[in-house]
């Protein structure tokens, strides 16, 4: 477990702009800085952020159970709670509920259980797009 308590720490590991990670790590300030994060396992129980855009988030599996952010742009999400204004992914595959405050734009979207709500934008809407967009 490594933990980082500024952002001049942890810019001390990243090499050629990226931040390899192979064991856990807490962060004890808040993230603002641009750098393509690679990691295997994700675990995390509350993420707060305003803006998430990133170049290159390379993860294998990301398991969370709240995000809050005001932007997320993704290629595939699996996570059990997000709260977001906007969506902007490739694949969404969500258990049971899933809702926006404005829209969603993705390739798919797909609930994982038999009996589900359809997704909800609440001042927006959902569009499919192309995999070229």
């Amino acid at each position: 477990m490594k933990i980082y308590k500024t952002e001049a720490e942890l810019m001390k590991d990243v090499v050629n702009g990226s931040l390899v990670i192979e064991d856990s790590i807490t962060l004890k300030f808040n993230m603002t800085i641009r750098i393509n994060i690679t990691a295997w396992d994700i675990t995390a129980w509350d993420i707060t952020a305003r803006n998430i855009n990133a170049g290159d988030i390379n993860a294998w599996d990301i398991t969370a159970w709240d995000i809050t952010a005001g932007d997320i742009t993704a290629r595939n999400i699996n996570a059990g709670d997000i709260n977001a204004w906007d969506i902007n992914a490739w694949n969404i595959l969500y258990y049971a509920f899933c809702c926006v405050y404005n829209s969603i734009l993705c390739l798919s979207i797909k609930a994982k259980r038999e009996k589900h709500q359809k997704p909800i934008c609440l001042d927006g809407k959902l569009k499919l797009k192309k995999a070229s967009e």
